[in-house]
């Protein structure tokens, strides 16, 4: 299989806005960057940056790895993601509000009803609930993989409760630490914004006559996977950090519990999955989130970022119709592709699956993370024929995709300067007054030879991701 290097092109040229790095790379002494190497792991320890793995021993962290060779995007590719992030994470939106209100993309019948209404993502609380700018994910983490002859598509939409940007931000930190004459010779596009961006579309979204909201970040506490984020960003932004018992609800309004009394909260970015939210809607056993806080979003007395039941339309079966909401309510053609997919519910479509399953990647509908995943070339008959069985026996649980091509990059490993197969992660900030993202996002790169598999939890990696300006 052929795969589309980042950094050199087929005949092992340098890619022209790769000659700058590259100059450099060639002329600092290994001994150098394998100093600074060790820098940027100990200045990783030191603060705190750590990633919980669930099942393994309670409370034991890992640091995410880091590469110290940037990806490096041209302008013109960014200006061209850009606007088919924007287009995507607008049709996604009015797709919700659609499901939730007047459900005209159902009633034309470009998505089987029952995919959407039967979807256990699917929240009925949330019908008729009219929403700030109609928004539903404020935060949306789309990752993006390279594949072919570097075309880019859309592996899958992240609208609960994506994660992944505090790393963003720290990799460029670490970089611009490490290797200040590196910004000096490159037009880096700045991503420290973020959290004012962040800060200011969350404002944006704040119940009807707030002028002067209250935001508060709503974590499940210090042993979620992401903690270490959720305090990074409510620091970043300036505001508080709460968990579900520091806040309460009384006459539909939610207050947060603090050393002067009771403060009125209006808007919640909560890194907590809908099911433990509110106990007396959801799971009745949660202790991590508000008793009541529901009938107080109904009321339209908080805003919660991301919104309930968004989980709806970032489900593995619902995006291969992505391309069909955007032609439904936008009018337009998606200029971001979707990866091609089987969905194995229909009966050709699974027979397909079933006798090609060695070269595809299988995945669960609700699976996350890398996990309850079949990627064929890379198993062995055994779990191909587990796979077998599990698809036989509940076929509408799995997608299936042919395995791309991913791009790689040059990349720090054991044995030296390697190739390594990455994939992108921009987010994107959506309010009712517009979409807007920092140039870039979180590059994830698998540090296993000839793994396809990036994320975090599976021992993945992050590099700096440079957007350069014009």
């Amino acid at each position: 299989m052929n795969f589309y290097n980042e950094m050199y092109d087929a005949k092992g040229g340098v890619r022209s806005h790769y000659k700058a790095y590259e100059d450099w790379l060639k002329a600092t002494p290994a001994e150098h960057i394998e100093r600074k190497r060790a820098e940027a792991d100990l200045a990783f320890h030191r603060v705190g940056i750590t990633f919980a793995v669930y099942g393994e021993e309670s409370g034991k962290e890992r640091l995410i790895p880091f590469d110290i060779i940037p990806r490096v995007i041209p302008s013109a590719e960014w200006k061209a993601m850009q606007a088919g992030l924007r287009q995507r994470v607008k049709a996604l939106n009015m797709f919700l509000h659609d499901v939730y209100h007047d459900q005209e993309i159902l009633k034309a019948g470009k998505i089987p009803a029952e995919q959407v209404l039967n979807n256990a993502q699917y929240r009925p609380v949330m019908q008729g609930v009219d929403l700030p700018g109609e928004i539903y994910t404020h935060i949306t983490g789309v990752d993006i993989v390279r594949a072919g002859v570097g075309e880019f598509y859309v592996l899958e939409d992240n609208l609960r409760v994506p994660s992944g940007v505090s790393y963003m931000l720290e990799d460029r930190k670490m970089m611009m630490r490490l290797f200040p004459e590196l910004f000096a010779k490159h037009k880096v596009a700045p991503v420290q914004h973020y959290p004012d961006m962040l800060l200011e579309k969350l404002r944006a979204v704040a119940p009807i006559g707030v002028s002067d909201p209250t935001v508060v970040v709503l974590t499940p506490g210090s042993y979620n996977s992401a903690y270490f984020e959720h305090t990074f960003l409510a620091q970043q932004m300036g505001v508080e950090l709460v968990e579900g018992r520091d806040l309460f609800v009384k006459d539909e309004a939610v207050f947060m519990r603090t050393t002067q009394g009771p403060q009125r909260v209006d808007v919640i970015y909560r890194r907590i999955d809908d099911d433990f939210l509110d106990p007396l809607v959801f799971r009745a056993d949660s202790a991590l989130g508000v008793p009541g806080l529901v009938r107080a979003y109904q009321a339209g007395n908080v805003t919660l970022a991301n919104a309930v039941g968004t989980g709806v339309a970032d489900d593995k079966s619902i995006y291969p119709y992505v391309p069909d909401m955007i032609r439904f309510y936008l009018g337009e053609e998606p200029t971001l592709n979707n990866v091609p997919t089987y969905m194995c519910r229909k009966n050709d479509d699974l027979a397909y699956v079933l006798d090609h399953l060695p070269e595809l990647v299988v995945k669960e509908v609700h699976g996350a993370g890398g996990y309850g995943m079949l990627v064929g070339p890379a198993s062995t008959k055994a779990q191909i024929e587990h796979f077998r069985q599990l698809l036989i026996a509940k076929p509408q649980g799995y997608i299936a995709q042919p395995t791309l091509a991913l791009s790689n990059c040059p990349t720090f490993v054991e044995e030296g300067i390697a190739p390594r197969h990455l994939d992108l992660r921009p987010f994107v900030l959506s309010s009712g007054k517009g979409v807007d993202m920092v140039p870039g996002g979180l590059t994830r790169v698998a540090l296993t030879k000839d793994s396809l598999v990036v994320n975090s939890s599976q021992g993945g990696g992050t590099k700096d991701t440079w957007i350069l300006e014009e």
